[in-house]
């Protein structure tokens, strides 16, 4: 794959529109085949915004999905709502403190069932109309741990990572038909390992749980390297602190999995990594990246309406450059603008200008690049 320097993650905003017709259309008062288009023309924009700010790769935006989850809810059977909270989902935080998850929560109640990919459909729409390179977004089998409860799950999936295992096997299959059809960049988005640099985080939404971090830092490493590898693939892996609707999960630096998640996820190539405030920590853990890898700096935040200052990010970049090459990084936001259906808390036009940041900062720290970029499109 090409050399890009302005990334995306994934996700944009979902136009009011959109949210009305997809709600119409789960109320039967509108017909799936008409929905399709109004979904349809969603995509159309979200390329079409992407391409022009000037980023180097998109994707679909994730439009077709409930969440970025989608390739392991909405075309899976297993889950069902119950009216309580899972522990593991309900520690959410914002600016103002606390932000409680509502008490109807999808839990898993029988196996996995996969009934259709997703993913197949988001990239033969997608490579038939981007003009840039593309990607394809899949959750990691690892983030059902949140879904996973000691109480309704347990007689399903005595061990969840016997879920895990299911979760894999759906997600390697999206993987093996997205290169049969000719996807060459996979991102995997793996908030859950990031989640872990935080000991409150770590205890209650895992440790109490059920589910062992240390199993996650090795075993569900291992879990994830048997999706990547596939010939012809990039496969890059995002870690974030959560993101819902502007809300957060956990706070802390990387250096407490650095060595774990960068050293032993040896089948990715690319390391998307948030680093837009504080909660993320310093650059220093970039030490522990081997050297044959790329890293994503996710400097710009995407649960912020305020436009970062270009001098600043690229004085970022450069402090970054102190612990990894600078000629083998790029720039991206901390996260997408939708994890969720909601979205985060940001005016529409804001997204376009913050993708137009991390484009025309990324064209300014490596001109080079820049260059050879515009060279290929003439």
């Amino acid at each position: 794959m090409e050399v890009v320097r302005a990334e995306v993650i994934g996700s944009l905003l979902r136009p009011a529109w959109l949210k009305e017709a997809r709600t119409a259309m789960q109320g039967g008062r509108l017909a799936p085949t008409e929905f399709k288009w109004i979904e349809d023309r969603a995509v159309d924009e979200a390329i079409a915004q992407q391409e022009a700010a000037g980023v180097d790769v998109i994707t679909d935006g994730e439009l077709r999905r409930s969440s970025f989850l989608g390739p392991l809810i909405d075309a899976v059977e297993g889950y069902r709502p119950i009216n309580e909270r899972i522990g593991a989902q309900s520690q959410w935080k914002t600016e103002k403190g606390e932000s409680p998850a509502p008490p109807r929560m999808l839990t898993i109640l029988s196996k996995l069932r996969r009934r259709r990919s997703i993913a197949a459909e988001e990239f033969t729409y997608l490579r038939a109309r981007a003009r840039r390179p593309i990607k394809v977004t899949l959750p990691s089998p690892l983030m059902l741990a949140l879904l996973w409860s000691p109480k309704h799950s347990h007689s399903v999936y005595p061990d969840p990572f016997q879920l895990f295992s299911d979760a894999v096997d759906i997600i390697r299959g999206e993987v093996l038909e997205l290169a049969e059809l000719g996807c060459t960049y996979i991102q995997i988005d793996a908030p859950e390992l990031a989640t872990l640099v935080d000991p409150h985080t770590r205890q209650h939404s895992f440790e109490e749980q059920g589910v062992s971090p240390d199993r996650l830092l090795s075993e569900g490493i291992d879990m994830l390297n048997s999706v990547a590898g596939v010939p012809g693939v990039t496969f890059g892996l995002h870690l974030c602190r959560g993101n819902n609707a502007g809300a957060w999960m956990a706070s802390g630096g990387y250096e407490s999995i650095s060595k774990q998640v960068f050293q032993r996820a040896r089948k990715f190539d690319i390391f998307l990594l948030e680093y837009d405030s504080p909660r993320a920590g310093n650059f220093e853990p970039l030490t522990d990246l081997p050297s044959d890898k790329r890293v994503v700096l996710g400097l710009i935040s995407t649960k912020t309406d305020s436009l970062e200052a270009q001098a600043d990010l690229i004085a970022r970049i450069d402090e970054a450059a102190r612990f990894f090459p600078r000629d083998r990084m790029a720039l991206s936001t901390q996260c997408g603008f939708a994890s969720v259906a909601a979205g985060n808390p940001i005016r529409p036009e804001t997204q376009p200008a913050k993708l137009k940041l991390v484009a025309d900062t990324a064209h300014r720290a490596w001109p080079t690049s820049e260059k050879a970029h515009m060279a290929s499109h003439v």
